[in-house]
């Protein structure tokens, strides 16, 4: 089962208990949701992963890490659900939530369509250019991106309760079967 597969990967709950970067954070991190693989941490661990994914720059795994802790869910999941945006996804999925945007308020601040090429950029100058980018989007951006970060986190959530289940199902009638 992919349960005891994923289990050899992840940290024990003492050896984190142990680590002097836990000491930062408290008791925070000792909950034992944020590391156990159950069905009710790994698909809201999937769920916070899938709406932080979409948070602009480079804060998606803190803010999948901060929202694992607030919800109590599977932090590792979380914080590896958020490599779903990369340098490939991220503008498609970007006009996508534009799109959704426009879609929802009307609005699309007087642009036919949306602006998919990025402006050139380097490494010094990236982070005003994006915000530059970010601000002509304007209203539909801004609504349609937590929208759709929401859309992703709520059918992440149930499509792993339903895999998680059927794969329960798949297993008791393969014991089933050996026990005939």
């Amino acid at each position: 089962m992919p349960k005891k597969y994923f289990r050899k990967f992840l940290p024990s709950h003492e050896t984190i208990k142990q680590s002097r970067w836990a000491g930062w954070f408290g008791g925070w991190l000792n909950h034992p949701n944020l590391w156990h693989l159950n069905r009710h941490s790994v698909s809201g661990g999937v769920a916070v992963g899938l709406f932080a994914g979409l948070i602009p720059g480079p804060l998606q795994m803190i803010g999948a890490a901060l929202l694992a802790v607030l919800f109590r869910v599977n932090l590792p999941v979380a914080a590896v659900s958020t490599l779903y945006t990369n340098p490939f996804t991220i503008v498609p999925l970007y006009a996508l939530a534009y799109q959704l945007g426009v879609f929802v308020t009307g609005h699309n601040n007087g642009q036919s369509s949306v602006k998919l090429s990025l402006p050139e950029m380097t490494w010094l100058n990236w982070p005003t250019v994006m915000l530059d980018w970010f601000m002509s989007l304007g209203k539909p951006l801004a609504a349609g991106l937590p929208l759709l970060a929401l859309s992703f986190a709520i059918v992440g959530y149930f499509s792993v309760r339903i895999l998680w289940r059927a794969m329960v199902v798949w297993e008791w009638r393969k014991r089933a079967l050996r026990r005939r």
